[in-house]
C-alpha cells in the first residue's frame, strides 16, 4: 500500500515526518537527490544517525564526481540545513526509517508532492537494510578506493579486485572489534603504524575508518621499503585530503614511532614479525595485529622429540611443527606482556596460504608473567629450542 499527497503543505508533512523519526531514534538513512544548487559538481547527500561526544546528531556525506566530504551537525540544526535545502538546492527528497518510506518531489514549478509507502512493508525493508549497514564497514564509493584501483570512475568494484575489497572488509571488521575492547582516550588522536603498507590498501582504510566512520582523530604512517609505493601512496594522501596519513620509506627497524597505540605487521617475513611484535609491546600499543611469514628461526632449532621423530621426519610436517611452535610462542610472550592473544585463520591479503593472525589486545591488569615464562621454558625445552628472537628482544629491554 502507498499514498500520494500534492498538498501545499507536503514539504512541511515530510520535514515533520524526518523530526519524528528523528526524535524516535527509527532514521535509517536519508538521501537528497536531483541538485540544482550551484555547486556544480555536487551529486547527492546522504544522511545517517550517529552520536558523537554523546550528541545525537546527523552525518553528512557530500558525494561530488571525484571525492566524498563528511560533516557533522547536531539535529535541531541539522534539520534545518534540510529545511533550507529543499527545494532551493535539491528537488527530490527519500526518508527511509523502521516505520516509513518517504519521498518528497518537486516539479520544475516546485509544486511538492509526497509519496509514503505502507509501514509494515517499509518496516521489514528497512529493518533488513539497517542489519546490513551495521555489517558493511566500508563504502564502496570512499574515493581512496577508486585511487587505488579498487572501484572505477562510477565507483562500482572492479571484478578483478573483488578478492581484495572482501580481504579489506575483513580486516576492518577484526580491527572495529579489538578498537571497541580497549579504552582509548577520545579526544586524542588514534595513532596507528603499518609496517610494510605495500600499496597502502589497508593503510588507507583503517585511516578512512577511523576519521570517517568513527569520526576519531588519527595519526597513521605507513612504512615500506620499496620508494615508489611510498611516493605513489604519499600523493594519494595529499590528493584525497587524508590529514594525519603519511608514508614513510624503511621497516620496523628503522622506523619507530615515540608511541604507538595500533601495530599492524601484515606478511613482515620471518623475524621481522617479531620485531614489530617487540616494538608494539614497547611502544605499549592497545592493539597489535599480525600475519606472520617465513618461519625460518625455529625449524633449525628443532630436535624431533622422541615421540614425534616418525611424524617429524617428513619436511612438510616439521615446516608446519615449527610454524605452529614459533607463532605459539609469540602468543605467549604477548600475554606474558599483559596482552589477551588470539590466533586464527584469517583472509589472506597476498593471495597466499599464509592466512594466520595474531592479534593481541593490552590488557587492564598484566598479572604475573611467572606462570606463563615457565610454560614458555618448558616448550622450548621439548623442542630443544635455543633462542627466539621476540625473547631476545623482550630481554634486552626488561620486558620480561
Amino acid at each position: 500500500m502507498s499514498a500520494t499527497s500534492t498538498a501545499p503543505d507536503a514539504r512541511a508533512q515530510f520535514l515533520a515526518l524526518l523530526a519524528d523519526a528523528l526524535q524516535q531514534q527509527s532514521l535509517v538513512k536519508l538521501v537528497l537527490a536531483r541538485h540544482v544548487g550551484a555547486e556544480a559538481e555536487l551529486q547527492r547527500i546522504t544522511a545517517k544517525p550517529l552520536t558523537v561526544k554523546g550528541t545525537p546528531s546527523l552525518q553528512f556525506v557530500y558525494r561530488y564526481k571525484t571525492r566524498d566530504i563528511t560533516r557533522n551537525l547536531a539535529l535541531d540544526e541539522a534539520l534545518v540545513q534540510i529545511g533550507e535545502w529543499l527545494p532551493g538546492s535539491f528537488r527530490n527528497a527519500h526518508l527511509l526509517s523502521l516505520a516509513d518510506e518517504v519521498q518528497l518531489e518537486f516539479s520544475k514549478k516546485g509544486k511538492p508532492m509526497l509519496h509514503r509507502n505502507a509501514a509494515q512493508q517499509v518496516r521489514q525493508v528497512a529493518a533488513g537494510e539497517h542489519d546490513r549497514e551495521k555489517k558493511r564497514y566500508l563504502e564502496l564509493s570512499r574515493p581512496f578506493l577508486h585511487d587505488l584501483g579498487v572501484t572505477d570512475k562510477q565507483q562500482a568494484l572492479i571484478p578483478a579486485m573483488s578478492r581484495k575489497w572482501k580481504q579489506i572488509n575483513k580486516f576492518i571488521e577484526v580491527f572495529s572489534h579489538a578498537f571497541n575492547s580497549v579504552a582509548l582516550p577520545a579526544e586524542q588522536p588514534v595513532r596507528v603504524a603499518d609496517f610494510g603498507s605495500g600499496k597502502g590498501y589497508l593503510t588507507f582504510a583503517i585511516h578512512d575508518y577511523l576519521s570517517n566512520t568513527l569520526q576519531r582523530p588519527a595519526q597513521v604512517t605507513g612504512v615500506e621499503l620499496r620508494a615508489d609505493m611510498v611516493e605513489l601512496c604519499n600523493k594519494a594522501a595529499s590528493h584525497l585530503e587524508h590529514p594525519g596519513l603519511v608514508f614513510e620509506q624503511g621497516d620496523v627497524r628503522s622506523v619507530v614511532p615515540a608511541q604507538i597505540d595500533v601495530m599492524i605487521a601484515l606478511h613482515a617475513c620471518d623475524i621481522a614479525t617479531d620485531y614489530a611484535i617487540h616494538t608494539g609491546i614497547r611502544c605499549g600499543a592497545a592493539i597489535i595485529m599480525c600475519s606472520p611469514c617465513c618461519h625460518k628461526q625455529i625449524r633449525p632449532q628443532l630436535s624431533s622429540p622422541g615421540l614425534l621423530k616418525p611424524m617429524l621426519q617428513y619436511g612438510l610436517h616439521l615446516g608446519q611443527q615449527a610454524e605452529m611452535l614459533t607463532d605459539s610462542l609469540r602468543a605467549l610472550y604477548l600475554e606474558a606482556c599483559g596482552y589477551e592473544t588470539k590466533v586464527f585463520e584469517f583472509i589472506s591479503l597476498e593471495h597466499t596460504n599464509k592466512n594466520k593472525m595474531i592479534l593481541a589486545t593490552k590488557r587492564k591488569e598484566t598479572g604475573d608473567p611467572a606462570v606463563l615464562l615457565g610454560k614458555i621454558a618448558e616448550l622450548k625445552a621439548f623442542y630443544g629450542v635455543s633462542e627466539h628472537c621476540l625473547e631476545t628482544l623482550l630481554r634486552a629491554d626488561g620486558l620480561i
